[in-house]
């Protein structure tokens, strides 16, 4: 895996060799070129961003090419008051994207036979003392569940109960206060279902909370020890953690420029002591994980080509799609992966929102590869950004196989 950074004035930055010996031929030469086009598209975009009013502090990105080579890169700053760069190794919250490792870890359950992912999920809740207050409470499966097909609302943005809960705590003045995952599912409980379980599609924080409350439910253990175990540990993505605490090495300063207007959150979410200044756990399995684009690419390579678990999954992870129940034609969500075509093909990934940061990781089966950005805000056009590199690194390697 190599890594490299450009600092914020875009001088050249030399290359660093994270692991492995660079071999001295052709091949090695047209990766180097690769990577080299791909620093300076990643430096133009940030340069680009600060003549604008885009907030883009910084960004950590990588790529993995077909042949299991992973790249790592930076620019801009982490900490922009402190002019402290950004690094290719720091950590951010990846949001949503924490639930491509959900579904991972359902699918991993149910290959193992502790789960069937069309159980209904009464089978392991049922006798919560708020279960036949959720809306669609008997119909609904572990698959509609990890799918957005349940029919419940979304707590973290359809509720105003939920925002001003979450200001409440940042009021208290205790970093450490947080919201129980149940107490999350109450803010969906007594209301009209959305649609009829399996008939729809709602993207939802809150179905996956329950989720995670059905996976901790069905494997007696907690949702974080099972991913440890059946994913992040004998795959090795050693820059994943989970996000249960308000720390993690080399976290990135993160600026909330839309959270601190949507829920009242302070504008720099890490304090003096490099742990965030509120309590991060909330999230659990609606996404609920510190990352890096190095571990971020390898994970979708391994997910997206089968060789996460051991035994056939794909047809689930890729096909439990509700058909035509999305609200962008050219999408379907499937089990914790947005299939998406696009003018670079077909893609499998995910993004993520957190306050403070966005993420995004795509793959690209026809390629072989997968790129992954994440940068300390969640103002910027991260979206826009992954697809401008995206078209950097599938050019220069549909251009190296039509040699």
């Amino acid at each position: 895996m190599r890594g490299r950074r450009r600092a914020p004035g875009l001088a050249i930055a030399s290359l660093a060799v994270l692991s492995g010996v660079l071999p001295a031929d052709a091949q090695q030469d047209r990766h180097d070129a690769l990577a080299e086009r791909f620093q300076a598209t990643l430096d133009s975009l940030w340069s680009a961003a600060q003549q604008t009013d885009e907030v883009f502090p910084g960004a950590t990105a990588a790529y993995i090419t077909p042949d299991g080579d992973v790249y790592a890169f930076a620019t801009g700053y982490s900490d922009v008051d402190r002019r402290v760069e950004m690094e290719p190794d720091m950590r951010m919250p990846s949001g949503s994207i924490g639930k491509t490792y959900v579904a991972a870890t359902a699918i991993s359950l149910a290959l193992d036979g502790v789960i069937d992912l069309d159980d209904p999920i009464s089978k392991w809740i049922g006798d919560r003392p708020w279960f036949d207050r959720l809306p669609n409470a008997p119909d609904i499966t572990i698959r509609h569940l990890l799918t957005h097909a349940g029919g419940l609302i979304d707590h973290a943005f359809d509720s105003q109960e939920f925002v001003n809960a979450l200001g409440r705590l940042v009021e208290n003045g205790n970093p450490n206060a947080t919201l129980s995952h149940e107490e999350l599912v109450e803010f969906a409980l007594d209301r009209e279902p959305l649609f009829p379980a399996g008939m729809g599609y709602n993207y939802t924080d809150t179905g996956y909370i329950v989720a995670g409350l059905v996976l901790e439910a069905a494997a007696g253990a907690s949702y974080y020890d099972e991913l440890e175990r059946r994913i992040l540990i004998p795959l090795e993505l050693d820059m994943t953690h989970p996000q249960n605490t308000r720390s993690a090495p080399r976290l990135a300063q993160g600026y909330a420029a839309v959270s601190a207007e949507l829920f009242g959150l302070p504008l720099e979410v890490v304090g003096d002591d490099g742990r965030m200044v509120f309590n991060p756990s909330l999230e659990f399995t609606g996404g609920g994980l510190y990352n890096n684009p190095r571990s971020l690419v390898r994970w979708a390579k391994l997910l997206y080509e089968g060789d996460a678990f051991d035994g056939e999954y794909l047809g689930d992870l890729l096909e439990s799609a509700v058909r035509g129940a999305s609200p962008v034609p050219s999408s379907v969500y499937s089990l914790g992966v947005t299939i998406t075509q696009t003018p670079l093909g077909i893609t499998y990934g995910h993004s993520g929102f957190f306050p403070g940061y966005n993420s995004g990781v795509l793959y690209f089966p026809e390629a072989g590869a997968a790129i992954a950005l994440q940068i300390n805000t969640d103002g910027s056009r991260g979206g826009d950004h992954l697809r401008t590199l995206s078209a950097v690194l599938l050019d220069e390697l549909l251009r190296r196989d039509s040699r």
